[in-house]
């Protein structure tokens, strides 16, 4: 994609889609499925939900906010007039004529709101973060502005958080041991560029690895995922292009995209209607002032959507590039590994062709249990890459130790390594992402996206709840990610569960009876549309590959 620069020039516009999109992501208002046929694209239903709570809860929701903030204002004044310490950063007395650095008022938040749930988040853990981990204790004196250790250990605690999809985010010995023999014989550190001293046959062997895993020509490997997207992106494109970016994309992609210099337009999550009404008018009407054509237009989305657990329309997209002569930038972070049938991503899990994809990215730091990032594709393009994105030239190369762990563990999903452990574990998660999703919709609680995805998020709504609901969780020793505003839509707070391979049926009905039981005691089941008939959900198959 990035060694040409020709202008797309004859694209023409076409009449919109006559698909049925709702509100939101192609969804009726009441959260009803909508299976999308769209003209043969799919090869199976594409079920997502997105219901919307009760007209009171979202005016509770405000309220509580509104409560909040008075409270906030109220202690504020307090502060002021030296009825109360502020434990936050202040300016040194001798530079209280400067330009401030921080200023009082975008602390509001922090100060009054943040604080009195500060302590669901940064918890220190001192075990493998697997299935399961252990916590240190530890307590605030002052209304959580600091904390101290209590010298105990909170052990056991169900991992509902981690992006430990595949359960390679271990440390068994057995599968270990040649991520040992690397660091005996490479060390743990590169201390160079690839251009330079850091470029390992072990780095060359996972590229071609990841090539072949994904069906490209072509792959590169990075050290960092953030910085994958981040620095990726400029090199693709600049002035005179227009990138196209879903609402909901992660913050490495949008970075990327405002380093870039291109002008960026927001398209609205997952609507077709929404990306083509751009793709048209972006080839009707050109540049802006000057109507020349853009240089290049490239589609930013991701594979699933880390806060929302929603799945791209990556066959609807794929049409519409194709029809607009646009360019596609997948981000396939929490999807590589997560779905498809043999773990390749969403590419797999709809059937497509790899080569309709122009730029593939993903991470190892999720179903991989390791660290970094890649960019796949033509070789035309990673050959580009190696010569002008900024991770390549200047970044230090990925550790030894950290590249022999993606390549143990991608060739046990691709069965490399002489067993079906990889298999079983993506069907593992399949089947424990189908169980999780259908238990909590039977109790009534209201999740976000597909039923495929193992991002699971389950709506709180009311800001008292979300720090009530962590800590609640933490007293039966299970673990989970709160999530509220500003991160989120000021009324979607919600919990964010990661199902994993390695959680096994019990820890999976522990957690699930906690929540049923938290559901009833903190009012979160909040869904109109709660299910009574349930299929077989939890089928013990063999998992043993055919000759």
């Amino acid at each position: 994609m990035a060694h040409t620069s020709a202008p797309v020039r004859n694209g023409h516009p076409l009449h919109p889609g006559k698909n049925d999109v709702g509100l939101r992501n192609g969804f009726s208002k009441n959260g009803q499925h909508l299976h999308h046929a769209k003209g043969g694209l799919y090869n199976r239903p594409f079920a997502e939900s997105f219901e919307q709570a009760p007209l009171y809860v979202a005016v509770l929701t405000y309220m509580g906010f509104g409560v909040v903030t008075l409270f906030g204002y109220f202690r504020d004044f307090l502060r002021a007039w030296g009825f109360e310490k502020c434990n936050l950063a202040q300016e040194r007395e001798e530079q209280k004529d400067f330009v401030p650095l921080y200023q009082d008022f975008e602390n509001f938040y922090t100060r009054n709101l943040y604080m009195r749930v500060r302590d669901n988040w940064n918890r220190p853990i001192c075990s493998l973060p697997g299935p399961q981990f252990d916590l240190m204790e530890r307590v605030s004196d002052d209304y959580n502005w600091t904390f101290r250790h209590t010298g105990k250990v909170i052990d056991g605690v169900i991992n509902m958080g981690s992006y430990n999809y595949l359960g390679f985010a271990e440390n068994d010995p057995t599968f270990l041991k040649t991520v040992e023999e690397s660091n005996e014989k490479y060390g743990s550190g590169v201390c160079s560029t690839r251009q330079e001293m850091g470029n390992l046959d072990i780095h060359e062997e996972l590229e071609k690895l990841v090539a072949t895993f994904l069906g490209v020509e072509s792959a590169m490997t990075f050290g960092m995922g953030f910085a994958t997207n981040a620095m990726n992106i400029p090199a693709l494109v600049g002035k005179g292009c227009l990138i196209l970016s879903d609402e909901l994309n992660h913050t490495s992609l949008v970075l990327g995209a405002r380093l870039s210099g291109s002008t960026i337009r927001v398209f609205k999550h997952n609507n077709m209607q929404s990306l083509e009404k751009l793709l048209r008018d972006a080839v009707v009407h050109g540049q802006p002032r000057s109507h020349r054509p853009w240089k290049k237009i490239l589609i930013i989305v991701e594979g699933i959507y880390s806060m929302e657990g929603s799945i791209v329309r990556l066959p609807e997209i794929i049409a519409l590039k194709k029809k607009y002569k646009a360019y596609l930038y997948l981000d396939e972070a929490h999807s590589i590994g997560a779905v498809g049938p043999t773990g390749r991503g969403v590419v797999e899990f709809f059937d497509l062709d790899p080569r309709d994809i122009d730029v593939l990215m993903g991470t190892f730091t999720k179903s991989f249990g390791s660290a970094g990032g890649y960019i796949a594709g033509k070789k035309e393009l990673v050959d580009f890459l190696r010569l002008h994105s900024h991770s390549a030239v200047y970044a230090t190369s990925m550790s030894p130790p950290v590249a022999e762990q993606i390549l143990r563990s991608m060739k046990c999903i691709m069965g490399l390594d002489g067993t079906t452990i990889g298999i079983q574990r993506v069907r593992r998660l399949a089947e424990n992402t189908r169980y999780f999703r259908q238990r909590l919709n039977e109790m009534g609680f209201i999740i976000y996206g597909h039923e495929e995805s193992p991002v699971v998020p389950l709506l709180l709504f009311m800001p008292g709840k979300v720090g009530a609901f962590a800590r609640e969780m933490l007293k039966r020793k299970i673990g989970v990610v709160v999530v509220g505003f500003p991160a989120t839509p000021i009324t979607e707070s919600r919990a964010r569960f990661c199902v994993s391979a390695a959680h096994t049926l019990p820890m999976l009905d522990k957690v699930l009876n906690t929540l049923n039981e938290l559901g009833d005691h903190l009012v979160l089941k909040y869904s109109r549309h709660t299910r009574s008939s349930r299929p077989e959900l939890y089928d013990e198959t063999s998992f043993e590959m055919d000759d």
